[in-house]
């Protein structure tokens, strides 16, 4: 088996774009007919130049080569050019391609992904969602109120969610971290307050940040967020250096969750050595591919860490996510935009099934879906923003409340 040709699509996310400004799809096609999809997770450069990438890995690594050979690839494509570095750029390049090996692997033995990752342990996922604007909210005021917020989390847990994230701490900038100032502190503890107390004990929060914070900011903030007991903190400092975020996890009685900035076993084994965190969120499109992921999930057994995919992108990587989550015994919770609804479902030809606040593992062969390619070139990117933009700003300049992730 070789593979033959590769195609890419940029595909605009439609209003109101949850999941990302754009979602950026490949299909791998062996010389015996054998398809295979992926999605790249990399959004330090503009999709077409990620495109690119993506046709110059393929042409370097892959053109022409067994698509079972992933182990091969991937050493070579993280060695590129002399590097052999955490590179998020390569790793989401290889994430994408290497998942579409796997379901080219998978479709070939006519097994799931997970029968090739060690069978199934899982047979259903528990999902989260954002807490996202519903129609009668309006975008611009729905991520700085609490009261709204309390309002989308009662919805969310009568759908059957029984975990609910939502990030009120101020802007994310370039300039990171920083103290958090009394608004924050306020608004922040005001969100938790009241979103347990719409949803008293049936559902676990999720309190996010972007790596706002230093270290003694994100203690102070832990403070006020501990009466509520969330189920994890994320992210609280920069994900450049574990050990600040240790200084965290080390104060405060709420798990710290970290990851989907994250590349490579390398980058997740100081997370785990350092103790800056106990729960891992790789995002299967960038974290360096499938089996890179069910690396750092044994890696995180051994340190008793729970695995929670992160997912601000499109349904192909969230059915990769899936296949990892559906192979590992430390899984905790799996990131869902929504319900894999709308658009997330318009652009595969089999939506997901989620049932009641779960996912059900497809037990068709691959990743368990296709790209319908007619939605994806109806649908091309037209604008020059990256897939998500910290502000270019310092804090105290780029203050203006959080618009939304």
């Amino acid at each position: 088996m070789k593979l033959e040709s590769l195609k890419t699509f940029i595909v605009g996310n439609p209003p109101p774009g949850f999941g990302g400004r754009y979602f950026l799809f490949l299909k791998l096609r062996t010389a015996c007919g054998i398809e295979g999809v992926g999605e790249v997770y990399a959004a330090s450069f503009g999709p077409k130049v990620v495109a690119a990438m993506v046709e110059d890995v393929f042409a370097r690594y892959l053109e022409g080569n067994d698509p079972h050979h992933i182990e091969r690839f991937w050493r070579r494509a993280h060695g590129s050019g002399f590097t052999q570095r955490p590179d998020p750029s390569m790793m989401g390049v290889v994430s994408g391609l290497e998942m579409a090996c796997w379901d080219i692997i998978g479709k070939a033995a006519d097994k799931p992904v997970y029968e090739l990752l060690g069978g199934m342990v899982n047979e259903r996922l528990r999902t989260y969602t954002y807490l996202y604007p519903r129609p009668e909210d309006d975008p611009a005021t729905f991520y700085n109120s609490p009261e709204k917020s309390a309002e989308a989390a009662a919805a969310c847990v009568a759908e059957g969610f029984t975990a609910l994230k939502f990030d009120p701490a101020g802007p994310y900038t370039a300039f990171g971290g920083h103290q958090p100032d009394m608004e924050i502190l306020d608004r922040s503890e005001a969100f938790c307050r009241l979103i347990r107390e719409a949803v008293g004990g049936k559902a676990d929060l999720l309190f996010g940040t972007h790596g706002q914070f230093t270290a003694a900011g994100a203690r102070r903030l832990a403070r006020r967020l501990e009466p509520y007991d969330p189920l994890w903190f994320e992210e609280p400092t920069p994900p450049d250096m574990p050990e600040e975020m240790a200084k965290v996890a080390a104060a405060t009685s709420i798990p710290v969750a970290t990851g989907e900035r994250l590349t490579t076993k390398w980058e997740f084994r100081r997370v785990l050595e350092t103790g800056a965190a106990s729960i891992l969120q790789m995002n299967m499109g960038r974290v360096g591919g499938l089996l890179e992921g069910k690396k750092i999930a044994g890696m995180a057994e051994a340190f008793y860490a729970q695995v929670a995919p992160h997912l601000y992108c499109g349904p192909v990587v969230g059915a990769a996510n899936v296949q990892l989550a559906a192979s590992i015994p430390n899984f905790l919770v799996l990131e869902s935009i929504r319900k894999w609804d709308d658009f997330h479902a318009d652009i595969l030809k089999t939506p997901m099934r989620w049932e009641e606040g779960y996912v059900i593992p497809p037990k068709t062969p691959g990743l368990g879906v296709e790209l319908n390619e007619e939605v994806a070139l109806a649908h091309p990117y037209e604008g020059d923003q990256l897939h998500l933009q910290m502000s270019q700003e310092p804090f105290e300049v780029a203050g203006e409340p959080f618009a939304g992730g």
